[in-house]
């Protein structure tokens, strides 16, 4: 069976830029995420959300737009906005672990308020026509807590809900909750995505073969770890292809170019570009080193002889 790959969305990294380039070069995915948008108690949709999920900057891929609220307001004006570009599905975020949000109830902080989450549902299905999908953890604080959603959700015809086997106060730490996740097939009638550390082949057979009925797999930092991940998946293969590097050269100078042509100065694209090779560096022969060469590299000049070298000694 093959399996449908999915680019789980990370704010600051997954944005049109990336997902074309990795869409280009690596392919492998089926259907992308786009990273949230978040209002803020304002309705006015920030330019690079925006910029984000215009149509002519996602016409090679199936892009699925994603709101984090707590507020039925803010989803049914997303729900507006995202349907007068074309789109037709908004994917709800119960997901993001980290405490600036959660603190304010949103994320994976909203888990343990079912009564707000049936609100927020129920009048984007009685006001709408928007198919609604969820990403979610298991909870903030324990994994029992997405149990006592489960009743409200079963109550919508939500597409799916994609659930990476963690709780939110883990945030990427210690490992997932495979146990917590199977009780999860068991107790909804909704289809389920899993998500959470597939970073190789091996570990998705693995997750494969734990959970045999699930057949749509999310990969988020594992993708940008490693961009050939989702198409040796596909593949049934852990061969990378010969000209793996040659590839991932021309992959990394499409980024890097649009990159700096969207940022203003050499300090931005140093930061952005340094976000990534904390993952990238992960699937070469010596990732400390390879993170350190990148990290001296103060200037663009710098940065470039650095990345050649590197390169030079992968391949």
């Amino acid at each position: 069976m093959t399996p449908t790959l999915l680019s789980s969305p990370l704010q600051g990294f997954t944005d049109f830029r990336f997902r074309n380039a990795l869409h280009k070069y690596f392919g492998g995915i089926d259907t992308y995420y786009a990273p949230y948008i978040r209002l803020d108690g304002k309705l006015i949709i920030k330019n690079s959300y925006q910029l984000d999920l215009q149509l002519e900057n996602n016409n090679t891929l199936e892009l699925i737009p994603q709101v984090m609220t707590n507020d039925a307001d803010e989803f049914l004006f997303v729900v507006k906005y995202i349907q007068e570009l074309g789109y037709k599905e908004l994917n709800w975020n119960l997901g993001c672990p980290y405490p600036m949000v959660t603190k304010r109830g949103m994320g994976s902080g909203l888990i343990c308020q079912p009564t707000k989450i049936d609100h927020i549902l129920e009048r984007a299905h009685s006001e709408t026509n928007v198919v609604v999908s969820m990403k979610m953890r298991m909870g903030y604080e324990n994994p029992e807590e997405i149990l006592d959603v489960f009743p409200i959700l079963d109550k919508y015809p939500l597409k799916n809900i994609a659930i990476h086997a963690r709780i939110g106060k883990q945030l990427y730490n210690g490992g997932v909750n495979l146990e917590a996740f199977q009780r999860c097939t068991e107790n909804t009638k909704h289809k389920l995505y899993y998500n959470g550390d597939i970073t190789s082949v091996a570990k998705y057979r693995e997750m494969q073969e734990r959970f045999p009925n699930i057949d749509h797999f999310m990969i988020g930092r594992g993708l940008i770890a490693d961009p050939f991940l989702p198409s040796m998946i596909k593949n049934n293969t852990i061969e990378y292809p010969k000209d793996r590097w040659q590839i991932f050269s021309e992959f990394h100078d499409t980024i890097y170019q649009e990159y700096d042509a969207a940022l203003s100065g050499p300090t931005p694209i140093r930061m952005k570009m340094l976000g990534f090779w904390g993952y990238f560096s992960n699937s070469f022969s010596d990732p400390q080193k390879t993170f350190k060469k990148i990290k001296k590299a103060q200037s663009p000049r710098a940065y470039q002889e650095a990345v050649k070298e590197i390169l030079k000694k992968e391949k």
